[in-house]
C-alpha cells in the first residue's frame, strides 16, 4: 500500500472512482481500510461494528481469516488459473465437500457472482425447453420483492421495480405473482393456511400463462433484499406440489441464505422442499473470493448430455468459473463454519437478536420485526394503523445515526416506488451477545434521535 495520506485518497476516490449504486456529487463516501472480525476501520482510523458482514451479506465468517487467505494464496502460486472445461483439485474438493451439505443435488457448476449463477440457470430452463419441450416450456415465473441480479436477463426476473427502471426492454418470457408478505397480506387477518394460500397466487397465474408455456419457477427461500421476508407455514410445500403437478423445474436462489445465514446451510432446507437448481454466491467464500455456483440434480445434469447431436448440451463457459483459488477459499470457509459450530450459533445469536428487536415494537414508527437466523429486518411505517411505508429519507437518516454511533446496517435502497422502509441487519457468523446488544443500543437511540 502507497503512503497517500487520508485526504490524498479522498481526492483519488472523488476523480477516478465510480462506486455501485451511488450518485456521485463531489463527495466521496467512507473508504475502508482494515477489518477484523466484525470490525472495520475507515482510512481515518473510525471503527466501525459491520452488521452487514461486508455491506452486502457476504463476508459470513468475519474479516481477517488468515485460513482462507492462505488457502487462496497458496493455490494461486501452485496454479492460478486453468479453464473449467478441465478439472482441478480445488474444485472436485470444493465441490465434494459442498455436496455434502445438499442432499438430493448432484452436480456444481462454478462462475463467480450471483447474477451469472442465474443466468446458467435460466440457460438451462431454456434449453430443456428446446430439447425436450419443442420450445413451448420458456416461461420462467419470479415472484415480487425478490431479486436474482443485475444483468438484462436477471433483472427481466426481478421483483424490485425501482431495480428495473431505465434499463428495459427487457428478456421476454419472464412473469411475476404475488410476494408472499404476511404482515401486508391481501387476506382478512387470522385467515387459516396462509402459507398456501400465498403459494396457490403461483397456481393462478401458471394457469393463466398456460401450463405448457411454463418451464421453471425461481424464488429466494427468505426475500432478503425485498424486505427480509419468511414465507408462512405451508408455502413452500405448496408450491412443490404446484411444480410436480405442471411440470414446473424448482429454482431455489441462496445467493444470500446459502453457507448458513439462516441458521441450515441452504435457507430452503428450513422447508419441505426439493429444489431442481439452487443458485448460490455471496457467502460461498465468504466474500474472500468471487465464486458463484448453479447446483442441480442428477436429472437436470442428465437432460443437458445429450449426445445426439453436437450442440444439444449445456454449451456454457464461465471464465473464472477457472480461478482455482476461488473454490480453493470457498472448501476452507466451509471447513470452518463446521468445526467452529456456526450453524449453531446463527441459530442463538439469530433468536436472541430477534428477542431483542421485539422490543422495537413499542416505537410507533416500527410495523414490523422479521427474519430468521442472522437475516433481520425491521419495518418503518408512518402509523401502525395504515401501514403507511415510512419515507425513504427518514429510513436513511436512521441508518446514518446508526453510523454515528458506530453501527453500520442496511436498507432496501431505491428498491421500490414508495416501499423502501426496511433496515436489515445480517451480522457476521461469530457475532457475539455483547455485539448484538451494542446494535440494538444504536437502533434505539437512532430511531428516538430521527423519529422522535
Amino acid at each position: 500500500m502507497s503512503a497517500k495520506s487520508a485526504n490524498e485518497y479522498v481526492s483519488g476516490d472523488v476523480s477516478t472512482v465510480w462506486h455501485h449504486l451511488t450518485l456521485h456529487q463531489g463527495n466521496a463516501p467512507m473508504i475502508v481500510s482494515e477489518g477484523k472480525g466484525l470490525y472495520l476501520k475507515d482510512i481515518n482510523g473510525k471503527e466501525y461494528l459491520d452488521a452487514t458482514s461486508g455491506g452486502v451479506w457476504c463476508v459470513n465468517v468475519g474479516y481477517g481469516r488468515d485460513r482462507i487467505a492462505d488457502a487462496a494464496a497458496n493455490q494461486m502460486k501452485k496454479l492460478p488459473f486453468y479453464a473449467a472445461s478441465c478439472g482441478s483439485q480445488p474444485a472436485i474438493e470444493f465441490s465434494e465437500k459442498l455436496l455434502s451439505h445438499m442432499p438430493g443435488l448432484s452436480r456444481v457448476y462454478i462462475s463467480s457472482s450471483g447474477s451469472e449463477a442465474n443466468e446458467k440457470a435460466f440457460k438451462m430452463v431454456r434449453q430443456i425447453s428446446q430439447l425436450k419441450h419443442g420450445g413451448k416450456k420458456y416461461k420462467i415465473i419470479y415472484r415480487d420483492r425478490d431479486y436474482h441480479g443485475t444483468t438484462i436477463t436477471t433483472l427481466s426476473a426481478c421483483g424490485q421495480e425501482e431495480r428495473r427502471l431505465q434499463y428495459g426492454p427487457f428478456t421476454p418470457g419472464f412473469v411475476e405473482f404475488p410476494a408472499c408478505l404476511a404482515y401486508r397480506s391481501p387476506y382478512p387477518e387470522g385467515t387459516q393456511n396462509l402459507g398456501e394460500k400465498f403459494a396457490r397466487e403461483l397456481e393462478a397465474v401458471v394457469l393463466k400463462e398456460d401450463p405448457d408455456t411454463v418451464g421453471a419457477v425461481i424464488l429466494e427461500p427468505i426475500t432478503a433484499g425485498g424486505g427480509i421476508i419468511v414465507p408462512p407455514d405451508g408455502y413452500f410445500e405448496t408450491i412443490s406440489e404446484i411444480c410436480k403437478k405442471y411440470g414446473l423445474l424448482l429454482i431455489i436462489d441462496e445467493v444470500v441464505c446459502g453457507l448458513g445465514r439462516t441458521g441450515t446451510w441452504f435457507g430452503y432446507q428450513h422447508f419441505n422442499v426439493k429444489p431442481d437448481i439452487v443458485t448460490m454466491a455471496k457467502g460461498v467464500a465468504s466474500a474472500y473470493m468471487p465464486i458463484s455456483c448453479t447446483v442441480t440434480t442428477e436429472e437436470v445434469f442428465a437432460a443437458l448430455q445429450d449426445n445426439t447431436d453436437k450442440l444439444s448440451y449445456f454449451r456454457d463457459i464461465s471464465t473464472f468459473g477457472g480461478c482455482l483459488a476461488a473454490p480453493a477459499a470457498a472448501l476452507e470457509n466451509i471447513k470452518i463454519i463446521e468445526e467452529e459450530g456456526l450453524l449453531d450459533n446463527i441459530v442463538a445469536m439469530g433468536e436472541y437478536l430477534q428477542q431483542g428487536l421485539q422490543d422495537l415494537l413499542s416505537y410507533s414508527n416500527v410495523g414490523d420485526v422479521r427474519g430468521r437466523g442472522l437475516l433481520q429486518g425491521i419495518e418503518f411505517v408512518t402509523d401502525k394503523a395504515s401501514k403507511k411505508p415510512l419515507e425513504e429519507e427518514k429510513v436513511i437518516a436512521v441508518c446514518g445515526a446508526m453510523a454515528k454511533r458506530g453501527v453500520l446496517v442496511g436498507r432496501t435502497n431505491r428498491s421500490f416506488v414508495g416501499r423502501n422502509n426496511v433496515v436489515n441487519l445480517a451480522p457476521a457468523y461469530i457475532v457475539t451477545k455483547e455485539q448484538i446488544d451494542t446494535i440494538l443500543k444504536a437502533l434505539h437511540e437512532s430511531i428516538v434521535e430521527v423519529l422522535g
